[in-house]
């Protein structure tokens, strides 16, 4: 067996020695290099008077009174690579002689909890080196091999050392020395306390290496960063005394020494270290981390969770990155861009894109990050946002990154920013960075005062990415053709969130229509004292409009005849709700019948290749895959998921489903061309859908229609959503602890619905093979109906239940019934299951939709 740390580059499986070990008959054979400068405190082989054997000796062993001797090159000539080789059988007798333990020495060494903080609680780390198991085999031996077979990266010393011309990459994918060198390699000694980490660094070389092929020695004391075009030759010292980072400018640098003391600093890019304390309850959920706005308002709570997005990433994204940073124009907005700013230019981020005024709808996020200046350019985004959530002083904000591909983080994302939240002492920022003027189109550049960096802010035309991007998809000019109609009125609501920009530009600005299409289009920090949700509850205006009530029923009697479409957005414009004159789409209806027309939208004229649905989303649009013969997939609530499997072929390398449409029942429609919902995109494949249905001369074909004809085609699923809000979280907790004790609850049968199965929904993602667990409990009944339950994650406050009713009815069945009737008993066996009332005390939900 072959061993080797992982922080070795330069071990491999070498097949010259195994020959030579298997030859030997040494039960435990390890490899050595001779030590030089650079390795006098690396461990070195000993050996033991009392019976002869080689003792592996650590520094951390050593006291402190002989650590010169320890160190003496000349004595202890050979120090250990970790590259060891030992021989199954003696390991085997070694561990059965000893009860199953190798008898190893125990290391002591001095820690901090906090390794980025010195000052943090200090603890003795115990730990036990697998070298030092050479004491234990009878016969153990050792060989000296070429510094080839010794590429460690142990400190920041040997990282940068290996990312220097110093060392060339083989055929063979093996860093060693370059030939220049003649087998000596540069001795690099960075400053300890600011070299520590690694992220340490990468901050300060930003990439930019310097050149260490003509280098013998170079020692850095202080905070110090590097410039490109550095070059170090000879012996070389740099040296800064100040309190502040100071930067080593391009140029030659041989046989000197540098100090930089005096030097200018980075000025209003100057980064400062703000000791801070941990909050335990920064868990991103499905999307984001959502709390009051006073809770982000407090000192350093905001700042925690964004230092700890930035700890997450690497740090290669940051140094010189793209990042963008808007939000949907709720109150705290334009400050928490501000601060936003402020901190990714400490850690490292050179180009900031804003939208103007701070507003970008969550849609045009992704589509800024995958489209603008091609595509690929910016690493991530902030998106400032609670989405559907009410806004202001005493409601609620949230914070959301997204990645690379412009969908939301991964769960592994989300999951390590969680875990450093809960552990975080400190966070960096550019104070003295300028304020922004996010209400102006332009560009802003702010330089180092020792022009070794510069900044770039760019606030630009929200809505103009989306837009160009949505005239791709769609064909505009059958749309305006029909919102020209004399017979075809409609409205649609940005409810004051951020989609009025938007909503302007599309129907105003391309589509030619009068601005008394637009409702509520002004965003506003409060979205007006109302909650921006698109739904029966919440969009009263517009339901007034559409005569229907908050129960989707048709209203009669109006003075005023209801438009012939209406819908609506919530806050950053990802979800959405369509309404016909006096009727209600549901949002499940919505998606499938979107996917059974898509054809018509030019986007999609080459069919689909894959289609989605979260979980809790009625099956309707299952029957279309089927019938479309395409893949379905059931996913976890989280748009994420959507998110990988459009990915998997670009980024995976496995099945392309794309062209691609999903979509969730709480309101949020989309496609691959972007990763997150898209409530603009619903619209217009709406319309785009209607006009392809009208027909020159003829009576129109309303939004009833198309609906009613669907369901004669593939049965209707009656479905709606009770929504429990702000009920007391360990009371929900326990009800779902008692409904997941499925004991005899298969075969079951309540006031005529027989369980067929009951279980928690667990889903195994294809694509990357992530197992996600507990994301609901589901009663599967014979024929095909459903109640589903759920906790949900976007709320703030107490926990929010979900329950989700469904029964189907087949295309011959009845299909024109009140869907409350239609589902009565249903829900009556869904409260029964779950004994919700008495656990919670809720006697109705806060909103059914």
């Amino acid at each position: 067996m072959f061993v080797s740390n992982s922080d070795n580059l330069g071990a491999t499986l070498d097949l010259d020695l195994l020959t030579y070990f298997a030859q030997s008959g040494k039960p435990f054979l390890m490899e050595c290099c001779e030590r030089t400068e650079s390795d006098k405190k690396g461990g070195h082989l000993a050996q033991r008077i009392v019976d002869g054997r080689l003792i592996l000796r650590e520094s951390a062993q050593c006291a402190e009174e002989d650590e010169k001797e320890f160190q003496n090159i000349t004595k202890h000539r050979y120090f250990n690579t970790n590259n060891l080789w030992i021989r199954l059988d003696k390991l085997q007798e070694e561990l059965k002689q000893h009860g199953g333990v190798i008898r190893l020495p125990m290391i002591k060494n001095m820690k901090t909890v906090d390794p980025k903080d010195s000052s943090s609680t200090p603890v003795f780390q115990l730990e036990t080196a697998m070298g030092a198991a050479i004491e234990c085999f009878d016969g153990a031996g050792a060989v000296c091999v070429p510094r080839t077979r010794f590429a460690p990266v142990k400190k920041c010393d040997d990282l940068i050392l290996l990312r220097s011309d110093a060392y060339v990459i083989t055929e063979d994918y093996r860093p060693v020395i370059a030939p220049q060198r003649e087998g000596v390699a540069p001795i690099v000694s960075l400053d300890s306390k600011n070299f520590k980490l690694v992220q340490q660094l990468e901050a300060a070389v930003r990439g930019n290496v310097p050149s260490l092929i003509k280098c013998d020695r170079l020692k850095v004391s202080g905070d110090v960063g590097f410039a490109p075009g550095v070059v170090f030759e000879g012996s070389v010292e740099v040296v800064n005394r100040s309190s502040e980072q100071k930067t080593v400018l391009a140029g030659t640098y041989k046989d000197t020494i540098l100090d930089l003391t005096e030097q200018k600093g980075l000025g209003k890019l100057k980064v400062t270290t703000v000791k801070t304390s941990p909050f335990q309850d920064q868990k991103p959920g499905t999307s984001g981390l959502r709390k009051k706005t006073k809770t982000f308002m407090n000192d350093n709570y905001l700042q925690n969770f964004v230092a700890s997005v930035f700890d997450a990433l690497p740090t290669k994204d940051l140094n010189g990155g793209t990042l963008v940073v808007s939000g949907d124009g709720r109150y705290f907005n334009k400050e928490a861009i501000q601060i936003v700013v402020k901190m990714a230019v400490a850690y490292g981020v050179d180009r900031l894109w804003i939208g103007k005024d701070g507003l970008l709808s969550t849609p045009c996020v992704s589509a800024v990050v995958r489209e603008r200046e091609g595509g690929s350019v910016a690493f991530g985004a902030f998106i400032l946002s609670a989405s559907h959530n009410p806004g202001g002083p005493n409601e609620d904000f949230g914070i959301k990154y997204n990645c690379e591909n412009g969908g939301p983080a991964s769960e592994k994302v989300t999951d390590e920013i969680f875990a450093l939240s809960k552990v975080i002492t400190s966070y960096k920022i550019a104070a003295d960075f300028p304020m922004i003027d996010i209400a102006k189109i332009g560009t802003t550049t702010v330089a180092a005062d020792d022009g070794s960096r510069t900044i770039t802010v760019e606030v630009f035309d929200s809505a103009e990415h989306h837009v160009a991007l949505l005239k791709q998809i769609f064909d505009f000019h059958a749309i305006k053709k029909l919102v020209s109609r004399s017979d075809f009125t409609f409205v649609v609501d940005s409810m004051f969130g951020v989609n009025g920009p938007y909503a302007r530009r599309v129907f105003v600005e391309e589509l030619g229509c009068d601005e008394s299409c637009l409702l509520n289009a002004t965003p506003m920090e409060d979205f007006n004292g109302g909650h921006a949700d698109p739904n029966l509850t919440y969009a009263k205006a517009l339901v007034k409009i559409m005569g229907v009530d908050g129960n989707g029923l048709p209203v009669l009697g109006q003075e005023q005849e209801p438009p012939s479409f209406g819908a609506a957005w919530d806050g950053d414009a990802d979800r959405n709700m369509i309404l016909g004159s006096r009727f209600f789409v549901t949002p499940s209806d919505s998606l499938a019948i979107i996917a059974a027309n898509c054809s018509v939208i030019p986007f999609f004229k080459n069919g689909l290749r894959g289609v989605a649905r979260s979980m809790p989303t009625s099956g309707a649009v299952d029957l279309v895959a089927k019938k479309l013969n395409v893949p379905f997939f059931e996913v976890p609530t989280g748009w994420k998921f959507f998110g990988n499997l459009m990915d998997s072929n670009v980024v995976f390398g496995k099945e392309d489903y794309t062209p691609f449409i999903c979509g969730e029942e709480s309101f949020g429609t989309g496609s691959n061309h972007i990763r997150e919902k898209d409530g603009m995109w619903a619209v217009l494949s709406w319309l785009s859908i209607l006009a392809s249905k009208q027909v020159d001369g003829a009576p129109l074909v309303t939004v009833e229609d198309v609906v009613r004809d669907h369901w004669k085609k593939f049965g209707r699923n009656y479905y709606c959503r009770y929504d429990y809000e702000n009920v007391d979280k360990t009371a929900a907790e326990n009800m779902f602890a008692d409904m997941t004790k499925f004991d005899g609850v298969v075969g079951k049968e309540i006031d005529g619905f027989k369980i067929e199965k009951a279980d928690e929904f667990e889903y195994v993602d294809p694509v990357d093979g992530s197992v996600s667990s507990h994301q609901g409990v589901r009663f599967l009944f014979e024929g095909g109906s459903r109640v589903v339950f759920r906790l949900s994650g976007t709320g703030v406050a107490g926990a929010t239940i979900r329950m989700y009713i469904e029964k189907y009815e087949e295309a011959t069945g009845k299909l024109d019934e009140n869907a409350a009737v239609a589902l009565d008993k249903l829900i009556k066996v869904g409260l029964k299951l779950s004994d919700l009332v008495k656990k919670t005390g809720r006697n109705a939900p806060t909103v059914i939709t």
